[in-house]
């Protein structure tokens, strides 16, 4: 008997819990994995067998088999959860648990869902528009409960690939028989992924008119990150805009601690503005016309003091704002719409199962999967293989046993649930080299109540059994440099810094949280600290603030507290006893610190000093916001992926959040939209190289 594993091994053994390899990240692939309840796998139904089957219903003929069937599938940010009751010949019941989703979004989506699912009596009906995600994990689920009253077989889709564990989060890779794979792809150049590096890719490989394909996990192409950093484009020069090359080198090196390969940040800084140019001449000229958003000079330096206290140099940020084209699209379905004109498209619902390799160690294509019919497919790949699948941040185990660090001080996640790293895991089981140093993105903005931790909590609908406790994705205003105090009223740090610093030092304080106060003056605060980057939108959008602090304040969801005292507010803190009496002390020493003008204890700026003396004040409890990770698979300057030995594995290239050699420690969040800016610049080097038109 053969020990190879295939996908009829697992049709035997239906009850072991599924998941399908995950292609995602903001910069990448978003989540149509599912994980089966007990003895539930993912199916889908056709068209004729759902017309068969009304037909049959009409007839009033007995179709199902009476009884309650449950099943589930990855929605937006969490597995949503389908229950169906049938009688012989109807569906009776529907009851859809989808209190894990992004309430904005899938959440309020679960009520209209069950209403369609129980009108249509089908597993085919009409989503949700704006809950494209959670629509399709309803379909999938709902058309699993149909096959089990039915009494039908289950396809196991996805069935190939190990979730990790613990213990351990690489898993083995999987094996796949030869006559399980059905169908056969030869193409010059594969992508892996349509995010921000896939497409990126794939729209400059169509202007070359290369043979090229795409697979992409989900049936629509990923979130864009729209602002990217570039340096020294058309755009800068047109504003009269430059950035000294060997200085800013040296910081990312610095920001690194020496552990990037500065030959590839070269590429970065190199190329970029070679990148920007492309992207301009599509989204700036006809049928777009979208308008470029510059920023760099005095909008995006720390602020000049006497103190000297500037430590970093951002480059020059990009931005199509893509709100304001007729279009209402995104970069990357800009993207997706241009690679159709020209006779390309995106291979969608295909999933990577693991790549292949010949007998020389070259990589020769992937095995990948269709993640409805769970049909094998076999892509050759002449000229190259990119895997631009995204970092690790939606998996538990990854960031448990390469990030514990960064894990402990999370709160709240911005990030993509299907980033779970599985390109990273097909990467390295084919040989490649994963830095050894995390690089986590985390923001000063996981808004939590009172009391919570830092660090997962168990999450039985969540991937891994766990999740961050946090509701909100990012509490924008939480980067501002107020006061910040810990579990016992006391300051820790100087709150003026980038955006991970003070989750980092609240490593070291009770429950890796802390508190953030500010009183009425807030706004003529926020914008004389003038914070830089993403943070900035709290100062120049007007509003933006006010509104934040009506949703999450005590009327909205109760995360943020407002008192007309301070002795009020450290009450609604959870501030008891000693703590409040420090707390009361503490902010008393702030104000003198403030009429001084001088920070004695932590060194602050003065520009950054606030007074906390005006009513009402507010106060929130706040840790991490993790948006994605950095940690990815080392390559050269060329893209290439490397082996343990810093050797070439020829044919494979890497793209976006997986991959590596360019961040360490963490994200160097001032330098806005550097990971963008790098993931986009690399998407078109990789084609270059692999085409054979490098410059």
């Amino acid at each position: 008997m053969s020990d190879k594993l295939t996908r009829r091994d697992f049709l035997k053994g239906i009850s072991a819990t599924a998941v399908i390899a995950g292609l995602g990240s903001l910069t990448a692939c978003s989540s149509g994995n599912e994980v089966p309840e007990a003895t539930t796998a993912a199916a889908g139904t056709t068209a004729a067998a759902e017309t068969t089957a009304a037909a049959t219903q009409a007839a009033g003929a007995a179709i199902y088999t009476p009884g309650t069937y449950t099943a589930g599938a990855d929605g937006i940010s969490s597995k949503v959860t389908v229950t169906m009751t049938f009688d012989e010949t109807s569906i009776t019941d529907v009851k859809i648990d989808a209190a894990g989703e992004t309430p904005s979004i899938g959440g309020v989506a679960a009520e209209d869902l069950q209403k369609a699912l129980m009108d249509a009596q089908s597993a085919e009906f009409d989503g949700v528009s704006g809950a494209t995600i959670t629509s399709d994990a309803v379909k999938k689920a709902a058309a699993n409960c149909i096959a089990q009253a039915k009494g039908e077989a289950v396809a196991a889709t996805g069935d190939l690939i190990p979730t990790g564990s613990d213990e351990d989060w690489l898993g083995e890779e999987p094996i796949v028989d030869d006559a399980d794979v059905k169908e056969t792809v030869d193409t010059d150049i594969l992508i892996v992924g349509a995010g921000n590096a896939g497409m990126m890719a794939a729209v400059y490989a169509a202007k070359q008119g290369l043979n090229f394909r795409v697979i992409e996990q989900n049936a629509v192409v990923q979130d864009t990150r729209h602002w990217y950093g570039a340096i020294n484009s058309s755009a800068a020069k047109a504003a009269g805009s430059s950035v000294d090359k060997k200085k800013l080198l040296s910081e990312i090196s610095r920001y690194a601690s020496g552990k990037c390969d500065q030959r590839v940040v070269n590429v970065w800084m190199n190329e970029s503005a070679a990148m920007h140019d492309f992207v301009a001449g599509i989204l700036e000229n006809e049928p777009y016309n979208w308008k470029c958003d510059f920023t760099a000079g005095e909008e995006a330096r720390w602020p000049d003091s006497d103190e000297n206290t500037t430590f970093v140099f951002p480059e020059q940020e990009h931005n199509y704002r893509a709100s304001e084209s007729e279009y209402g699209m995104q970069r990357n379905e800009v993207f997706l719409e241009v690679i159709q004109k020209e006779g390309y498209d995106v291979d969608f619902k295909t999933a990577l199962v693991k790549l292949e390799k010949d007998e020389t160690g070259r990589v020769t294509g992937v095995i990948a999967q269709r993640t409805e019919s769970g049909d094998l497919v076999r892509y050759n790949a002449k000229q190259g293989v990119l895997l631009a699948c995204g970092g690790y941040p939606g998996n538990p185990y990854m960031m448990q046993q390469l990030d514990p660090l960064g894990t402990s001080v999370t709160t709240a996640c911005s990030f993509s649930p299907a980033d779970k790293g599985y390109g990273i895991r097909a990467a390295v089981w084919a040989g490649a080299h994963l830095d050894a140093e995390s690089a986590p993105m985390l923001f000063d903005r996981g808004l939590v109540a009172p009391g919570v931790d830092s660090g997962y909590v168990e999450s039985p609908s969540s991937f891994g059994g766990k999740a961050f406790p946090g509701t909100v994705r990012q509490y924008n205003p939480g980067t501002q440099p107020f006061l910040k105090v810990n579990r016992h009223g006391v300051r820790f740090a100087n709150e003026s810094s980038p955006y991970n610093d003070i989750v980092y030092a609240a490593a070291h304080q009770p429950g890796h949280v802390y508190a953030q106060i500010m009183d009425a003056n807030y706004m003529d605060d926020i914008k004389r600290f003038h914070t830089i980057g993403c943070s900035a939108q709290s100062r120049n959008i007007p509003g933006y603030v006010d509104k934040q602090l009506e949703q999450y304040g005590e009327e909205g969801e109760g995360l943020i507290f407002k008192a007309d005292t301070i002795e009020e507010l450290a009450d609604k803190l959870g501030f008891k006893d000693d703590d409040k009496k420090n707390f009361l002390a503490t902010v008393e020493r702030y104000n003198e610190l403030y009429d001084k003008q001088e920070d004695e204890d932590f060194g602050k700026m003065k520009v950054r000093l606030s007074a906390i003396k005006t009513a009402p004040f507010y106060g929130c409890w706040l840790g991490a916001s993790l948006l994605t990770t950095e940690q990815g698979i080392s390559i050269n300057e060329k893209t290439q992926a490397l082996d343990d030995e810093n050797n070439v594995i020829p044919g494979l290239y890497i793209g976006g959040d997986m991959s590596g050699s360019f961040f360490a420690n963490n994200y160097p969040c001032l330098m806005a939209g550097i990971a963008c800016g790098r993931t986009l610049t690399f998407a078109m080097k990789s084609i270059k190289v692999m085409a054979g038109i490098e410059e």
